[in-house]
């Protein structure tokens, strides 16, 4: 099967949104904050309504089909660094869609980083265990309709939209099995 390496290119843009989906490609869900806190003239429950999940992690190999065409694409590190600043340069925090399919208004990205250290991460204190390299992100949902799907669990996770070249990469199986061997080991 066919491997492209997605990259930032002069001709390219990056992310332009990101979407809440039911099936990320990237297979890690997202977690929903909730905080009670106290308001000065009253105590009152509130939700944040916070979504905090993987936009993208490096290496991880996507499936994709194209008609009758089957390969795997991926993100290095650099290029999901680079994606993930100029996501925010690009002034991008407030684009949201629902499966890719339709904007939603009232969601914007409220915090984004990259993790450094998996062991230290704070993504660790909420369940997460990714590699360095991976962009977090955390999502206001003040949008009710997509807020009663997540509670529902019909929403999942975070999706990229956005535009990259791709670089071909033809890997023999053998080293297919290597690049297992050492994922698999911690490599």
């Amino acid at each position: 099967m066919k491997i492209f390496e997605l990259i930032l290119d002069k001709n390219t843009d990056g992310v332009d949104a990101i979407s809440v989906v039911d099936r990320p490609a990237i297979e890690e869900n997202f977690i929903a904050l909730k905080e009670q806190h106290e308001v000065k003239l009253a105590e009152v429950d509130t939700d944040k309504r916070i979504l905090m999940g993987a936009a993208l992690v490096p290496n991880k190999m996507i499936y994709r089909k194209n008609g009758e065409e089957e390969y795997n694409v991926f993100f290095s590190t650099d290029t999901i660094k680079k994606a993930s600043e100029l996501f925010l340069i690009n002034g991008n925090q407030n684009n949201a869609t629902l499966m890719h399919d339709k904007s939603v208004k009232d969601m914007s990205v409220v915090e984004s980083w990259i993790i450094d250290n998996p062991e230290m991460d704070k993504s660790k204190e909420y369940g997460f265990s990714l590699p360095k390299g991976t962009w977090m992100i955390s999502m206001k949902c003040n949008n009710q309709d997509i807020w009663d799907k997540v509670k529902a669990g019909e929403i999942k996770g975070f999706s990229i939209e956005g535009y990259f070249a791709d670089k071909a990469q033809f890997v023999s199986n053998k080293e297919i099995i290597e690049q297992l061997k050492e994922l698999l080991n911690g490599k």
